[in-house]
């Protein structure tokens, strides 16, 4: 048993040099995790062709249900793609296709552009400034909450109970921020479905019906709602984020994409590998006993899948900890892999690269102006909440 807690807050900031550890001495890990509500036990997989099987592994229940077991939160917000398996996956997933289309998320693109030159316009006047809290934030929560059609008087409040929800701060606030969403996406669902048809992607949703005539329950509309809300930007501020601080930290891979912009979607590629957004996978459980890199696991037992930790496997990337923007980054577990792939990834893509694209042209002199800080707490999400930079 390896108590990760033991890591202390240099763990949180930096986690490969633990995770190269346990690399060297196998893919497959039992752990305790630096929680902040219980000391939770679990198996950790840090191989990259280790955790690329698992992902896809379809012993490896998303349901706790299948273990006879319930969370409270899962209750709340409603069942969703996040804690589901097929035939249940395959429904939501189809019914969610029929309106998060391809077509729909590559015509978000020229607004994206526009809230991000009206961030830059009203940021780049002053200076300086916190890049998560003036860019790397309002960018995809603004145009999420657009997508799904929440108020603009909403999103404050929402914003503080998303953070709370994917990187709490204690057992309580994260129950707290749960009962707070899970009131307020039923009461948005209800208000758009009383108002009447609308263009936004929550109004599509309610309205949407399969042929065999299926549609989602009030529970499924509101656990939709939860994933697409929370996923659709948490992730991608710390993608953001995470490339000018990869950049900033490496000036010459800087230089390199400043002289060629055509290096800007590998750019994105590595950093999604080399600092990806998602440090671990949520949870899964094994319905039934299996094997996992030589390692036996028991019927019940919890599993986590290293995103992270299986992106600076050596044996994947050779010197996995170099960022390289003319990698072959390609095959990274970033988004997921299988069935559960990141519903997402187009538009984080999209908003990446013109958030990126944008902050360096009207920046040529972009520099940090002070140590990132405030790495977000557990073991989900991988980022900081503050970034100095000035120009």
């Amino acid at each position: 048993m390896i108590d990760l807690g033991e890591y202390g807050a240099r763990f949180t900031e930096d986690p490969h040099p633990v995770y190269a550890e346990l690399r060297a001495l196998g893919p497959v890990h039992r752990v305790r995790l630096p929680s902040p509500d219980a000391r939770h036990e679990t198996w950790l997989v840090v191989g990259y062709e280790e955790a690329r099987a698992a992902l896809a592994d379809p012993r490896l229940a998303k349901d706790a249900e299948k273990i006879g077991v319930t969370f409270l939160d899962e209750e709340l917000i409603g069942k969703h793609l996040l804690v589901a398996d097929p035939p249940r996956h395959t429904r939501l997933r189809a019914l969610i296709a029929r309106e998060f289309t391809p077509r729909r998320v590559a015509a978000l693109r020229p607004r994206v552009q526009e809230i991000t030159d009206e961030l830059l316009d009203a940021m780049l006047p002053r200076g300086r400034a916190d890049l998560v809290e003036t860019f790397a934030y309002p960018l995809p929560l603004t145009v999420i909450c657009e997508l799904l059609g929440v108020p603009e008087v909403d999103r404050a409040a929402f914003r503080a109970m998303s953070t709370e929800a994917v990187a709490p701060t204690s057992a309580e606030s994260e129950h707290a921020a749960f009962v707070q969403l899970s009131a307020y996406l039923g009461d948005l669902i209800e208000d758009k479905r009383s108002a009447g048809p609308a263009d936004d992607l929550l109004s599509g949703l309610i309205r949407t019906t399969a042929e065999d005539g299926d549609r989602l329950s009030p529970q499924e509309l509101r656990g939709m709602a939860f994933v697409l809300l929370i996923a659709g930007h948490e992730t991608t501020v710390n993608l953001i984020a995470g490339a000018v601080r990869a950049l900033l930290a490496h000036p010459d891979q800087l230089a390199a994409l400043r002289a060629d912009m055509t290096l800007l979607d590998a750019t994105i590629e590595e950093t999604l590998r080399y600092e990806g957004p998602v440090e671990n996978a949520t949870f899964r459980y094994a319905a039934e006993p299996l094997d996992i890199g030589g390692t036996a696991i028991a019927s019940g037992e919890a599993v986590m899948i290293g995103l992270t930790a299986a992106d600076r496997d050596g044996v994947r990337y050779p010197a996995p900890d170099r960022f390289d923007i003319r990698r072959e980054a390609r095959g990274h577990l970033a988004f997921g892999h299988g069935i559960h792939y990141c519903l997402g990834a187009p538009l984080a893509r999209i908003e990446a690269r013109v958030a990126l694209r944008s902050l360096l042209e009207r920046c040529p002199d972009l520099a940090l102006d002070g140590p990132p800080s405030g790495w977000l707490p557990g073991m989900l999400m991988r980022g900081v909440r503050r970034m100095p930079v000035r120009w």
